[in-house]
């Protein structure tokens, strides 16, 4: 009788060996050079109270994997763990339950990390942190004082997006279709005192330093456009009767003579300069309604255009004629200057809004220089040749804009100009759960930074916790605390009572990793010089532009205040596609739909539930759970225990039979492993080795230490025990990766293709290493070939030997 595959008992066993030897515990071992030291960073998680479900740990596993594998290839790796623990998510749960949300959050991260260790992960707990603790965030308001000194962080009065149901302003990257990112409600408008970051002085540095990262071009992408960089003009309009210069920017200065009116943003401080008597309250009252609406409801392409007319005119620079100012919700008050120069000819949402009010259309652009007759259906958005603009005509587009740049700047009246959609990044929240602002008010010093030495600023111990709804946090009513010392004058001065969001933790916790008790400074230099940047960072594409970055710019900044020695914190990023349901939808409790990791767990095993989650497919695309599968992965699992177990170990070679075979498997498996996606085509391979291992009588020990430890880095457990009962004594996890022999992954025959006037004709199999001669034999007698050789006359026969024939006829 066979002895059964007791996965309970055998991780059990392993997970308490990792623990109790710390046999993942990274050290700054010099004795690695630095193309062998691999830094693999997960996105941590946030600690919510709903713990993890089957989905949560796919990166993790793949990191895993790839850490294992790593060790094995005689890399120094670090592995790290930890918890965004501040911010919205936590604390909304902390509300929810009726607990504080220091006791909710660190409740959750006990669960979290248990669920973890149960999955078998060879992560260095000593290094864990969490962005919550003190000792953490010190660090987090240490970073944003220095960027207070540096003028990045700064105080405005700002129209900002406001989420009711979250009772806080957020950053413009956290609405979605015009609602809150992280629960879903309508987000509206509100002008707020708030902290504002300059990431928008970095824009070009973080646009161009794109092109240095192994990222996903779908993600570059994503950035690329939220950074949003055009070039263009800057052009100056007069308004009439003020006199009132009103710039705006275009990245069409070649159909200025095509303007035939001007809308502001309702916000625009000119509207009440200029607005007329007669326009007044119809204008106020539209700016008013344009208050409720998000930026991303205001510029919705598919929206119905609106607006209302001040009564103003603007003198077009170009032609001296009179233009209409209008006040209209699609033009934002942060893109540009406020103001745009609408040409209804060539931009379809301006011409939509003409058409809608009557205004002008007047073609300044056609495709082949002629001039369009018949009214338009539609504007012309496309380059070409000029027309109806006076000494311009006949010019292309791209002639046109260097041309009509020189005349403005020549006659003072606009300039070349480079223009981002990126706006600075909304800082603060009013809301308890957050790593404190760590500055004082005062009255006579104004804005003074708290001390570096009186770092960390701690959160008070508060009775309510809950947001006030006011625009205030809660900790405006906490007196004792509010009520300070001014650090530079010692008068009276209040403390800053915004919280930071939740992404100013995980803005640099990978850094924090490389000397987590280190309390006199953020890291130390010669830990970010042994480890950073971070060689490979997998997480999920919905963090494409929030946290990546934000992380980016705050990575920057360390740089070029010489704290890191490095521009980028990432250079390689992959994505893990979403594991849906079993019914094809994303997992919720709402749609009842969730699977526990802790049952598949208890039912099959930790080493199960890693393999099928890599077998369901390519790690970077979306797949539904299947249970069925979990049961086929789990048969391949006892068939490996089986094949140690109950076949006779000798210590003879590998069988010939299967030798080719697992060379081939372990080059695959490598490779596989090696490309960051494949994980699931590396476990196809070994189920073929192994299936095929099963046809022998007895097993060499040389195959054997192969396969467990090809297994290891996906079944962790089953792969030291095997290793174990081989009579290895220590563990796995440091044991030599498999070498392969090139010259046994090459098979001995191959498809020969055959071309007849350089179409293929046929597939043949023949032996490799057939001579050319022989090749065109073989070729010229297939009957597939011959029909088309029958009757013709063969001019030539080219043989590209172990690869092709074509035959010419005429």
């Amino acid at each position: 009788m066979s002895e059964k595959y007791d996965f309970t008992a055998i991780e059990k066993k392993w997970q308490n060996y990792w623990k109790e030897n710390k046999t993942f515990k990274s050290y700054e071992d010099k004795n690695f050079s630095k193309d062998k030291r691999f830094y693999c960073l997960d996105m941590f998680p946030y600690p919510s109270g709903s713990g993890l479900h089957v989905g949560h740990p796919l990166g993790y596993i793949a990191t895993d994997i790839i850490s294992r594998y790593k060790r094995m290839k005689g890399y120094n790796v670090l592995h790290p763990m930890g918890f965004d623990s501040f911010g919205l998510p936590a604390e909304n749960y902390a509300i929810k339950t009726g607990t504080h949300p220091r006791i909710s959050t660190e409740n959750n991260i006990k669960r979290f990390i248990e669920q973890i260790n149960s999955l078998g992960f060879s992560y260095d707990w000593d290094r864990c942190i969490s962005t919550h603790s003190a000792d953490y965030y010190k660090w987090t308001q240490w970073i944003f004082v220095k960027m207070f000194k540096a003028g990045l962080a700064y105080e405005a009065n700002v129209p900002i997006n406001w989420c009711d149901s979250c009772q806080t302003g957020i950053a413009n990257e956290e609405v979605t279709d015009g609602k809150c990112e992280r629960c879903g409600s309508k987000v509206s408008r509100r002008d707020l005192r708030q902290w504002l970051l300059r990431i928008t002085a970095y824009a070009e540095r973080l646009l161009e330093d794109l092109d240095k990262l192994d990222w996903p071009e779908s993600i570059k992408a994503l950035q690329r456009n939220w950074i949003g960089k055009s070039t263009g003009a800057d052009v100056d309009f007069i308004e009439k009767n003020t006199g009132e210069k009103i710039r705006v920017y275009t990245t069409r200065p070649d159909t200025l003579f095509g303007a035939t009116y001007m809308v502001l943003a309702p916000e625009h401080p000119l509207v009440e300069k200029i607005v007329t008597k007669e326009q007044s309250k119809t204008v106020f009252d539209y700016i008013k309604s344009a208050r409720e609406k998000s930026d991303l409801e205001r510029t919705d392409l598919n929206k119905d255009k609106t607006g209302v007319f001040t009564g103003a005119f603007a003198v077009n620079p170009v032609n001296n004629k009179e233009i209409p100012i209008w006040i209209s919700d699609y033009v934002l008050i942060s893109y540009g200057t406020g103001a745009i120069m609408a040409v209804p000819a060539h931009d379809q949402r301006d011409f939509e809004f003409a058409s809608k009010f009557d205004l002008p259309i007047i073609p300044v652009v056609s495709k082949n220089g002629k001039n369009v007759d018949e009214k338009l259906d539609e504007a012309y958005e496309d380059d070409g040749i000029a027309i109806n603009s006076g000494e311009f005509d006949g010019l292309k587009t791209t002639e046109f804009k260097k041309a009509i740049t020189e005349w403005l700047e020549k006659n003072a009246l606009g300039k070349a100009a480079v223009n981002y959609k990126l706006r600075d990044w909304v800082f603060s929240r009013q809301r308890f759960w957050g790593e404190p602002i760590p500055v004082v008010h005062c009255e006579k010093c104004g804005v003074v930074a708290v001390p570096e030495e009186e770092l960390p600023l701690k959160l008070p111990e508060v009775e309510s916790y809950k947001p006030t709804g006011t625009g205030e946090s809660p900790l405006a009513s906490v007196t004792d605390w509010v009520n300070t010392i001014c650090p530079e004058c010692g008068g009276k001065g209040k403390r800053e009572t915004n919280t930071m969001p939740q992404w100013a933790g995980s803005c640099w916790y990978f850094i924090r990793y490389l000397d987590p008790d280190n309390d006199k400074e953020f890291v130390s230099r010669d830990k970010i010089e042994y480890w950073m940047p971070v060689d490979l960072y997998i997480g999920g594409a919905e963090h494409a532009v929030l946290h990546l970055l934000y992380a980016r710019f705050w990575y920057k900044f360390l740089y070029y205040q010489g704290l890191v020695l490095n521009d980028e914190p990432f250079l390689k990023l992959r994505n893990q596609g979403m594991i849906l349901g079993e019914n094809g939808e994303k997992m919720s409790k709402s749609r009842g739909n969730v699977i526990n990791p802790d049952d598949i767990i208890e039912e099959y095993g930790t080493d199960c539930l890693r393999l099928y989650e890599m077998f369901m497919g390519p790690l970077d695309v979306m797949k539904p759970w299947n249970t069925s599968g979990v049961k086929g992965v789990m048969k391949f699992l006892e068939r490996v225990w089986r094949l140690f177990t109950e076949f006779p170990v000798t210590d003879n070679p590998t069988d010939k039979s299967v030798l080719s075979l697992l060379h081939k498997t372990i080059k695959k498996v490598s490779e596989d492993i090696e490309s960051v996606n494949n994980f699931n085509t590396a476990i196809s391979q070994m189920m073929i080795l192994v299936n095929e291992m099963f046809k022998l009588e007895s097993q060499s020990r040389e195959s054997l230490s192969a396969i467990a430890r090809l297994i290891s880095p996906f079944a962790p457990h089953l792969g030291e025990e095997l290793w174990e009962r081989l009579g290895n004594k220590s563990s796995i996890a440091y044991a030599d990766w498999p070498d392969y022999d090139p010259s046994l992954t090459v098979d001995d025959t191959y498809v020969m293709v055959v071309q007849v006037n350089g179409k293929v004709r046929a597939n043949i199999e023949i032996e490799r290493g057939t001579s050319p001669d022989k090749m065109k034999d073989v070729a010229r007698n297939d009957k597939a070939v011959q029909k088309w050789l029958d009757g013709k006359t063969v001019l030539k026969e080219i043989a590209v030997p172990d690869k092709l024939v074509n035959i010419v006829i005429k």
